[in-house]
């Protein structure tokens, strides 16, 4: 488990070729590994379960043995991939679940609901760049299927609000398209996907008075935190869209270091919990945004 602030160093490149002595190196541009430092190297091998965008923020899952990330990639495509005769894991499985938290530009017109929008990609510039839409209902055209969870958890503050997202399939840009298209409300900072109503956001001018009380309003910014690049007091915010909260079945209860998979967990785990859960505190620019409006926030 990682901490916040943490830094994970891995190999640029480990050249694959035979070393003959102990101690022999392979010149690279920027590694010098001897033998026993590549097969340390190999043995650190991660593999990513989900993916999380450029500028989107907070937990990401990552397997360290192939066998771990195939059980958990099956998770994160669909929970009927990942069952197995094992009542425990199953029930683990099914309390599986990502939480997201975006700011969006406008707000949706129900408070809550389901986005059942298959997806599909196009090339554009001649194949050089690819963007994520919504699918052409006919299905014709290679769409997948995309289901998100949402919640809208405050009132419209500066033309924005805040919103809950559960992703229920882990497609490429999903949370971002979904908003963006289905609801029509476009995380703030995604430019790709909502440039036009960035535009007009804008030009849009502050509310007179506060929602509730009646009263003039005030720009709240918070104490002890600068006013930097990114937060929507900046001309240019960065993307806020980060991934607040996972829940995940232990996979190490099942699973034992030689590959092998226990349907009653392994001899060694009884005592370990059937699920865990982590939550990512929000980044600098997100908190700052955050705190502006957490008056009003339920």
């Amino acid at each position: 488990v990682m901490e916040p602030g943490m830094r994970i160093h891995l190999p640029v490149s480990v050249a694959e070729a035979e070393i003959k002595k102990r101690y022999e190196t392979i010149p690279t541009a920027t590694l010098h590994p001897n033998r026993d430092e590549i097969e340390y190297l190999k043995r650190l091998v991660i593999y990513k379960v989900h993916r999380l965008d450029r500028d989107t923020s907070g937990l990401l899952l990552m397997g360290r043995t192939r066998e771990s990330f195939t059980r958990l990639h099956w998770l994160f495509t669909s929970i009927k991939l990942a069952r197995t005769a094992s009542q425990a894991w199953n029930a683990a499985c099914e309390s599986y679940l990502q939480r997201y938290w975006a700011l969006v530009i406008g707000t949706p017109t129900e408070s809550e609901g389901i986005i059942s929008a298959p997806l599909t990609k196009v090339l554009l510039d001649d194949g050089k760049a690819e963007r994520v839409i919504l699918a052409h209902p006919s299905g014709i055209d290679g769409a997948q299927e995309a289901v998100t969870e949402y919640r809208v958890m405050g009132p419209t503050i500066n033309g924005c609000s805040w919103i809950e997202l559960r992703p229920l399939t882990g497609r490429k840009h999903q949370l971002r398209v979904h908003c963006a298209e289905a609801l029509g409300t476009p995380i703030v900072g995604d430019y790709k996907y909502g440039w036009f109503v960035h535009q007009r956001w804008k030009q849009n001018p502050q509310p007179d008075f506060e929602p509730f009380t009646g009263e003039p309003y005030k720009l709240r910014r918070p104490e002890g935190l600068e006013v930097q690049k990114g937060s929507v007091l900046s001309k240019v915010p960065l993307l806020h869209l980060h991934c607040r909260e996972m829940v995940v079945p232990n996979i190490a209860k099942f699973l034992s270091n030689t590959g092998e998979w226990h349907d009653n967990g392994t001899p060694w785990s009884k005592e370990k919990p059937n699920l865990l859960r982590f939550i990512a505190p929000l980044p600098a620019h997100m908190k700052i945004s955050w705190n502006i409006m957490s008056s009003y926030l339920v």
